[in-house]
């Protein structure tokens, strides 16, 4: 009869013993980000968390720690179900509003950026834990968003969805990029649609050229051609100056760009693709 219970017992504990390596099999949760062109977290991830080799990699670091980077697939909302907008702020695009990503959110110039070009470019998705009936959008900052400001909904440009998708480790899609100019951010939106609200979002930064010229020396068109002996090219101050890139604007220069009248409103160095039209967070009509 004793011998009967042990055995009884042994069989009990094996069957505990069977549910708790069972229950870890149940259906994984996803996780990837870009890597071509590579998210910033991919890229930092890349570099190394201890000992990254980028400025801005290092400051993402000392901002948020290292362990961001080793969750590098991770950047996540669990229960997004589409709500993108509702959940993540203005400003936070990039760590998907979470704290752990902080550093992703730093408004730098000097994120290591991807050489880009407008039309077909083919990108591609590394997914750890790849699942069906996803939902794939991408996005590109619009033409003359300014890289030192935060990221913003409102800055991104929808290029394309890809519904009811099942990827791969490595999914590569062939999408057709608007023509920009200087830097930009790709960015994308991986929602789950069956057995799951979570959704991750990506920050590339790519570089299309052109934004990053080195500045020559400064030779502005002023419409009043007087002359002047010593050229004063790093701000336009007087009414009529024809906007230029390469010019150091002062905060209420005025300057005529397509025959209208604009005022700084944010001191910078003009470049191409930051024409007054295209960036009314640094110039207004007068």
């Amino acid at each position: 009869m004793y011998l009967r219970k042990r055995v009884a017992s042994a069989a009990v504990g094996l069957m505990a013993g069977t549910i708790l390596v069972v229950l870890p099999s149940s259906p994984a949760t996803a996780h990837g980000t870009m890597s071509n062109p590579p998210s910033r977290v991919y890229v930092c991830k890349n570099e190394g968390p201890e000992n990254p080799k980028s400025a801005a990699c290092k400051a993402a670091v000392a901002a948020g720690g290292t362990q961001a980077f080793y969750d590098w697939n991770e950047v996540s909302l669990l229960e997004a179900g589409g709500q993108h907008r509702t959940l993540i702020p203005d400003g936070k695009l990039c760590s998907a509003g979470r704290d752990k990503y902080r550093g992703l959110d730093l408004v730098r110039s000097d994120w290591p950026a991807t050489p880009f070009s407008a039309g077909p470019r083919t990108i591609t998705y590394h997914a750890t834990a790849p699942h069906s009936n996803s939902n794939f959008e991408f996005y590109i900052t619009r033409a003359g968003w300014n890289p030192s400001m935060p990221l913003k909904w409102s800055d991104l440009v929808h290029i394309q969805t890809f519904t009811n998708f099942n990827p791969t480790t490595f999914t590569n899609w062939t999408i057709n990029i608007p023509q920009r100019t200087g830097r930009h951010i790709l960015y994308s939106i991986w929602q789950r649609v069956v057995g799951s609200n979570e959704a991750f979002y990506t920050c590339s930064d790519v570089d299309f050229g052109g934004g990053t010229n080195p500045t020559p020396t400064p030779t502005p068109t002023p419409s009043n051609p007087t002359p002047t002996p010593t050229p004063t090219p790093t701000t336009t101050q007087q009414p009529g100056g024809t906007w230029a890139p390469g010019v150091a604007y002062a905060v209420g220069a005025r300057v005529t760009y397509g025959g209208l009248s604009y005022q700084c409103l944010q001191a910078h160095t003009s470049l191409v693709g930051w024409e007054p039209p295209n960036v009314p967070a640094l110039w207004k009509r007068v």
